[in-house]
């Protein structure tokens, strides 16, 4: 399942690269959503990205943790799970926009492209799922606990949202995450039980 959205995604923002009116047609602007009915918005502008090395880390992120988070999926819920790993996917593209749609659906000069969101939900199912796994996050040279990366994550990922310093889309991180926790939990409520017995194990 992955794999087939890796090459989706690769093949469409490729061919967005090089094709402008595709790339703005398919880019997220609150304005356009709100004050032109397109809708479509809230899910196409994951299908495109602003550049290769943005693309890259997206679909190598996605590639790392989603099979973990699939083959837990398929264990839970049996053949369900491919459709579920789906949702969390496509739910994460969406929701983690919303805080922006409603911050920017009147400023006509926001835009965002990626798959961070969507990236962000799967990544964070496969914490909820995998606390005691282990992340490398550069420069630190050793490996970290996934709880302990999380937590990292969605400090900075808060901190740099408030400040808006820079180009990247910190709160679609924030709250891809956050998704990604709470409808793992919202599909198997048990995970949390599981969650704190491993993270307890841990330390």
């Amino acid at each position: 399942m992955s794999l087939i959205i890796i090459i989706i995604t690769i093949l469409i923002s490729i061919y967005a690269f090089y094709n402008h009116e595709l790339f703005d047609r398919f880019k997220f602007n609150a304005y356009a959503i709100r004050h032109h009915g397109q809708g479509w918005r809230f899910f196409s502008y994951g299908l495109i990205h602003a550049d290769w090395i943005h693309l890259f880390i997206n679909m190598f992120v996605l590639y790392s943790f989603g099979k973990a988070v699939i083959e837990s999926y398929l264990f839970y819920f049996d053949i369900k799970g491919y459709l579920f790993y789906l949702l969390l996917y496509a739910g994460g593209i969406v929701f983690s926009v919303l805080f922006d749609y409603g911050k920017h659906k009147d400023d006509a000069h926001y835009n965002a492209v990626g798959a961070s969101g969507a990236v962000s939900a799967v990544l964070f199912a496969s914490i909820l799922l995998y606390p005691t796994g282990s992340v490398y996050l550069f420069p630190i040279p050793f490996p970290l606990p996934s709880v302990v990366f999380g937590v990292i994550y969605l400090v900075y990922s808060a901190v740099m949202a408030r400040r808006a310093s820079d180009n990247i889309g910190h709160n679609a991180h924030f709250w891809g995450a956050i998704y990604g926790i709470v409808f793992t939990l919202v599909l198997k409520p048990g995970l949390a039980i599981d969650f704190w017995k491993q993270i307890i194990g841990l330390f």
